[in-house]
Order: C-alpha cells, then sequence, then structure tokens
C-alpha cells in the first residue's frame, strides 16, 4: 500500500498546534523527529544500541512532524488543505504561519520499519512493561510484558496520553471486569486491561488498519479468548455497560461523547471514565463538561502537554 508522508518543518512551541491540525484533518500515524531529544537520549544512562546519525544531523534546526495518509482519490486536496492551514495563511491567533510543507511517496513497509530505531523496552507505571516483539527483555518480578508491533497503528506505549492512561489502567482494574478502550489503535490499552484481569476488554477503532494490527497484538500477547475488536465509530456499536472506559482520543471528541450521552449510557452506575489525548489548556473545560453530565473528577494527571482526567459517574 502506498502512503503519503506530509513533512512539517516547525518549531517546539508550535507543536501542538500543527499535530492537533494534523489530527483534525484525518492523519492516520504521527512521527516528531527532534533532534534535542535524540542528543539527550545519547547523554542519557538508556542503553540504546544504535541512532541513526541523520536524526542528528539533519539540517533544519526546529522540529519535523511527519504525518501520513492513504493515497487515494482525496488525497490532493487534502494537501491542499494542509498547505493552506500549515504553510499559507496564518493561524488564528498567533498571526503567523505554522511550518513549512513537503511531501514524499512512501510504502507501507517502509515506514513501519524506519521508525524501530527509537522504539525500546519501557516500564510504565508499576508493572507493566512494553516489549517490542524485536527486542530482547530480561522480566522482573512482577512484570507484565506486553509485547507489541504497532505497524502503521498508533500506539507503541510511549507517547505520554498512552502512558498515562496505562498508569490508570493499573490503578483502576479490578479482575473480572468489563472494559471498553475507544480508539484502541494498535490495541496496547486493551491487552493491558486483559493482562491486569479484566474479564472481556472489546475495542473499537474506525481505521482498518487499527483493527488489523490490534488484533495481531491480542493474538501475539495470547489474549484473544478476552479481547475483542470491532470497527465503528466510538461507542455506536458497542451494547451493554462497561465497568471502565478508556479512550485515548482527543478532548473534543471526548466532550462530544460525553455532552450526546453515549459514555454515560454505556457505562454501570459507578463506572469509570478514563480519558486522555487532552492538551493542558483544554482540561479545565473537559473537567467542566463531565461534571455537567453527572461525572466526579477523580484525577487529573499532566505529562508535558497533555493530560488524563479519570472520572466516576455519580
Amino acid at each position: 500500500m502506498k502512503w503519503i508522508e506530509v513533512q512539517i518543518e516547525t518549531t517546539t512551541e508550535l507543536e501542538e498546534m500543527v499535530v492537533n491540525f494534523m489530527y483534525d484533518v484525518g492523519v492516520k500515524g504521527l512521527a516528531i523527529e527532534d533532534p534535542n531529544d535524540i542528543l539527550a537520549f545519547q547523554q542519557s544512562e538508556e542503553d540504546w544500541d544504535f541512532i541513526d546519525p541523520c536524526l542528528i544531523n539533519q539540517d533544519y534546526e526546529g522540529i519535523i512532524i511527519k504525518g501520513y495518509f492513504p493515497e487515494d482519490d482525496n488525497i490532493m486536496d487534502k494537501i491542499e488543505l494542509i498547505r493552506d492551514g500549515i504553510e499559507r495563511n496564518p493561524y488564528p491567533g498567533i498571526g503567523k504561519v505554522l511550518g513549512k510543507v513537503t511531501t514524499t511517496e512512501v510504502h507501507e513497509r517502509d515506514w513501519a520499519e524506519s521508525w524501530k530505531k527509537y522504539y525500546k523496552p519501557s516500564k510504565i507505571g508499576n508493572n507493566i512493561v512494553i516489549k517490542p516483539t524485536w527486542e530482547e527483555y530480561q522480566g522482573g518480578d512482577g512484570d507484565i510484558v506486553i509485547e507489541l508491533d504497532p505497524g502503521m497503528a498508533f500506539g507503541t506505549g510511549t507517547h505520554e496520553t498512552t502512558i498515562m492512561c496505562i498508569e490508570a489502567l493499573e490503578s483502576y482494574v479490578n479482575p473480572g471486569q468489563l472494559v471498553y478502550d475507544i480508539g484502541c489503535g494498535s490495541g496496547i490499552l486493551s491487552i493491558v486491561a486483559a493482562k491486569l484481569g479484566a474479564k472481556k476488554v472489546v475495542g473499537v477503532d474506525l481505521d482498518n488498519t487499527c483493527i488489523r494490527v490490534s488484533r495481531e497484538n491480542i493474538s501475539l500477547n495470547g489474549v484473544e479468548n478476552l479481547v475483542d475488536v470491532k470497527k465503528g465509530n466510538l461507542l455506536d456499536v458497542l451494547d451493554g455497560e462497561a465497568d471502565i472506559i478508556v479512550s485515548n482520543i482527543i478532548d473534543g471528541v471526548i466532550v462530544g461523547m460525553v455532552e450526546d450521552g453515549t459514555v454515560k449510557k454505556s457505562l454501570v452506575s459507578d463506572g469509570v471514565f478514563i480519558a486522555s489525548g487532552i492538551v493542558n489548556d483544554k482540561v479545565a473545560w473537559v473537567e467542566e463538561k463531565l461534571k455537567e453530565n453527572g461525572f466526579k473528577i477523580l484525577e487529573a494527571k499532566k505529562i508535558k502537554d497533555w493530560a488524563c482526567i479519570v472520572s466516576r459517574m455519580e
């Protein structure tokens, strides 16, 4: 399958705006290259076997955000929309353009392989270890190891929003519960919930690649009997009430599900809603909407520019 890579040269200060814009236009995958991060990794205590010199020696001094779109009949219109929003017109509120746009045609295999140089085993929370399938890892006592190959799907476990969701699941999942994972991406949160003792997990995504990759990772981790994956729009394809709903999407979609009542009708009376993908300046707004619709805020955690809000139905 052919994909179009849209590369945006921008700055750290504008990263959040560019990322949000790309989500709004339907990006199917994102990679962010920041030379400062790579240099920091070189100086850290972590044992990195290899870092591509090209990532350090790139000519551009800011950051590079790469978005990926399937090549289809509408791709040229989408690229024009991105050029208008990123490099041609001043962004509302800041009075300047967000960056410079270039495009390249790539094949799925090329992209799926290229980012692996960044991805190493990582421990999250108390016991969860996310291990790429191609890496070796010697687990410790009590470790719950999740084997993962994200392929073209979202969700390596290394993004702040995913980390916070995993930590919340570790705190709130109890044996025997039903968990819904809305926007399941690579299936990582569904697998974590199953490994933590959920009796049943249902993941939902609208993207065919995410559905396929989720099912592959679920099989890889041996939880096929516990986790089901459905294609559909958010909670629309689900029947019944879950004990926990976890959704790592974007704040606007989260608020939409809260306001239209689909979260409430899909939870048991004291069910827990774990919502992430929320930018920091939208936390108060999301919390307000949750409270207005019958939820009590249990906790709100922030890592860098992102937040995760855990709430319970009152």
